[in-house]
């Protein structure tokens, strides 16, 4: 029997944080503490079934529109999980990588990403992308701005050089984009990336996100035939 294709690289939309806490009558941010724990038990089994990428959409440039007490919450979140789990991920083997417009944040947030950055480069077992601050244009933006600064003449300007510019340009494309909650948009999550992955979405809210509806979306992604527009 022919072994099941497992994706490379999955990208998550993690949608559903909020509608979970609303609907059992608690404050937005413990939605957002709930899908701390998805994400700890999904990057293990993504992990364990061979997926080398996993990159999670965590707070994009649009976010900061939100209450300033959920935007402030989500930023201490984001310190307090990034302290708390890297000797975890330093344990796993699991490097960590944040992109985004991470000089936009408090100098406390950079430090703290910045530690346990460098604390996870050894890492050898996976790689756990948090896309923070994150916004698929932006990036975009970002890479083009490079190539200005850089002097490219036009006839250089490629494919290639603006792929080479990403946030995470040594990352391979993501092969399968999941999205919980039961929307069906791509959000500006990786807009260039994903010119060519396979879609998988969920109604499943974020927080209830299991291995089995993990599992559910590998079982789909293996039965695919991808073309690459040919």
């Amino acid at each position: 029997m022919a072994e099941r294709a497992v994706p490379r690289h999955i990208a998550f939309v993690m949608d559903g944080n909020r509608r979970w806490a609303k609907q059992r009558h608690l404050p937005a941010i413990a939605g957002h503490r709930a899908g701390v724990e998805t994400i700890r038990r999904t990057v293990r089994a993504a992990r364990e079934r061979g997926v080398e990428y996993v990159t999670l959409y965590s707070f994009s440039t649009e976010n900061w529109k939100r209450g300033d007490d959920e935007v402030g919450a989500l930023m201490a979140l984001l310190e307090e999980t990034i302290r708390r789990e890297t000797r975890t991920l330093v344990d796993d083997g699991v490097r960590l990588r944040v992109i985004g417009r991470l000089d936009e944040l408090s100098e406390r947030s950079q430090q703290a990403i910045a530690q346990s950055v460098h604390a996870t480069d050894a890492g050898t077992k996976g790689t756990m992308t948090i896309a923070f601050n994150y916004g698929g244009r932006a990036e975009i933006v970002d890479a083009v701005r490079a190539i200005v600064r850089e002097g490219l003449l036009p006839e250089q300007v490629d494919e290639a050089a603006i792929a080479s510019r990403l946030y995470a340009a040594e990352h391979p494309d993501p092969d399968l984009l999941i999205r919980t909650g039961g929307e069906l948009r791509v959000s500006n999550f990786l807009l260039w990336e994903v010119a060519y992955a396979e879609m998988w979405a969920t109604e499943v809210l974020w927080p209830d996100f299991s291995v089995d509806d993990l599992d559910r979306a590998l079982a789909s992604y293996a039965s695919r035939e991808r073309r690459f527009g040919a």
